[in-house]
């Protein structure tokens, strides 16, 4: 199935995607090429070709790289692509989700749901299912479409290190119902086996906690610069200060000696599935 996803007209983005549809139009019209066989020539129908121009859909960058060569756009449309991956999400997490996909380091902590970069298609989907207000259905594909595509971290060369702390009520909440819930569970346990991936619960039990102002995610990027990124409510912020920067390394670093070892939290995943 190709990537692209649907854009509501009333998203913000969509003005970046209105602008890149017409100029990718006006590049296949002086190219004389109708949308069936440019679409014969990329791999998509020509419907999808008239969403692209339309601003409907998220053209996928593979897209965007065939379009330029084939229409002899001259790097026209090359020069939008970082743009219009961005309107793929939410306004309030674009610039994390560009840093986040160029860290060297991400250190991530959960309190009421499973990561985004650890979430199956099936928990996003009922994440975003559960949204309030509610989302409409273009909008809630476009955003697990672009859940998943943050999930190439994984299998980004150099491989960045990523570690995880998450709160052992995130893992009994079966949110999606048993099935869903089960196969989070389960992807949780492969995604484990990667060696640059460590994977921590904190244990209900423990009496002392250093996470009580809520969840947050450290990252590093590949010039050394170290910053911290917070979220509540749709409102977000990322910190660059490092006296803040600092402040969430040492919780961090507090709160992965209190969590269960890696060993221990895979062990609590395996018990909790093996109850029900």
């Amino acid at each position: 199935m190709n990537d692209e996803v649907r854009q509501p007209e009333n998203e913000v983005g969509a003005g970046i995607l209105s602008v890149f549809g017409k100029q990718l139009k006006l590049f296949r019209e002086r190219a004389e090429l109708d949308r069936v066989g440019f679409g014969s020539l990329t791999g998509y129908s020509a419907s999808t070709i008239a969403a692209f121009e339309q601003g409907r859909r998220i053209p996928p960058s593979r897209f965007i790289d065939q379009a330029d060569d084939l229409l002899g756009a001259g790097g026209v449309l090359l020069a939008g692509r970082e743009e219009v991956a961005r309107s793929q999400y939410p306004t309030f997490f674009r610039d994390a989700a560009k840093l986040e996909a160029e860290a060297v380091e991400l250190h991530v902590y959960d309190t009421q749901l499973v990561n985004g970069l650890l979430q199956t298609e099936e928990y996003a989907r009922a994440v975003f299912a559960m949204w309030q207000p509610l989302l409409d259905e273009a909008l809630m594909e476009q955003r697990v479409a672009a859940r998943l595509a943050r999930q190439e971290v994984f299998s980004r060369r150099p491989v960045p290190h990523l570690s995880f702390v998450i709160e052992e009520a995130v893992l009994l909440r079966p949110l999606g119902g048993e099935a869903v819930w089960r196969g989070q569970l389960e992807h949780l346990m492969l995604i484990s086996e990667k060696r640059n991936v460590v994977i921590q619960a904190m244990p209900l039990s423990r009496q002392e906690h250093a996470g009580l102002a809520g969840p947050f995610t450290l990252m590093e990027t590949r010039d050394g610069r170290r910053i911290a990124y917070t979220e509540v409510q749709g409102d977000s912020r990322v910190h660059t200060e490092r006296r803040k920067v600092r402040e969430l390394e040492r919780t961090y670093g507090i709160l992965r000696a209190q969590a269960h070892t890696p060993a221990e939290s895979l062990a609590l995943i395996e018990r909790l599935l093996g109850e029900r």
